[in-house]
């Protein structure tokens, strides 16, 4: 896939990251029922390359879909077999190395123009600022963009929605939103209710179910969000 263009066009990449295999399944598929075109699933998550395995049979071939927390080669192979079309690394290392190699384009964690340049050179077609809020928000990003004019840079971590908008302003290609967009929605439960239950069903149905009004919470968000993002400022 083409990842940079894919970033430029849709703004937004959503991080999923769950303690329930179920729930986190119903959230991506839920998230990619809501227009969320880019979805990625962090490895740290409980039996997340089985999500990720679940996810491409329900979404098809033709939908991007994204491996997050990549660090080590095993990681980027095991995500590469699980039909991965991307990979997202918190840093530098051998994951985004092995990814490459694989053909797995990357979104690279770095902080520092060193980090940005080395990251460059080893292949990352685009560089997640991580952590941005923690970084300086969007006022560093607007200073990198001076010696990087030409940077895929997307922001992620601490990223609400005014965070966004803030951050599509300064420079941002897209921005990378986790808990603030999906919630409890991963773990089994949101507001408005508790977790239990599962199926390959996804979010299309059972609005107040097995997650228990949790999913009506979550398109909630995921509508604010993209709407964020489509008015923010280019």
């Amino acid at each position: 896939m083409d990842l940079r263009a894919a970033l430029a066009a849709h703004r937004l990449v959503a991080i999923v990251r769950g303690s329930d295999p179920e729930a986190a399944l119903r959230t991506v598929l839920t998230l990619a029922d809501e227009g969320i075109e880019l979805i990625e699933v962090s490895l740290t998550g409980k039996d997340a390359l089985t999500v990720i395995e679940r996810a491409r049979k329900a979404l098809g071939p033709g939908r991007p879909l994204g491996a997050g927390t990549v660090l080590t080669a095993d990681d980027a192979r095991a995500a590469h077999r699980a039909g991965a079309d991307f990979a997202v690394t918190p840093g530098l290392g051998e994951g985004l190395s092995a990814a490459r190699e694989l053909g797995l384009p990357v979104l690279a964690g770095v902080m520092t123009p060193t980090e940005i340049i080395a990251a460059r050179a080893l292949g990352a077609e685009a560089l997640k600022i991580f952590p941005a809020a923690q970084a300086g928000g969007p006022g560093y990003l607007k200073a990198l963009r001076g010696p990087f004019p030409n940077e895929v840079f997307v922001p992620v971590g601490g990223i609400d929605e005014a965070a966004a908008r803030a951050h599509l302003a300064a420079g941002a290609t897209a921005v990378g939103i986790g808990s603030p967009l999906v919630g409890k929605a991963a773990d089994g439960g949101d507001a408005g209710g508790g977790g239990g239950g599962g199926a390959d069903s996804g979010g299309g149905n059972g609005d107040k179910g097995a997650d228990g009004g949790g999913l009506d919470a979550l398109r909630a968000r995921a509508h604010a969000f993209r709407t964020a993002v489509l008015e923010a400022t280019p």
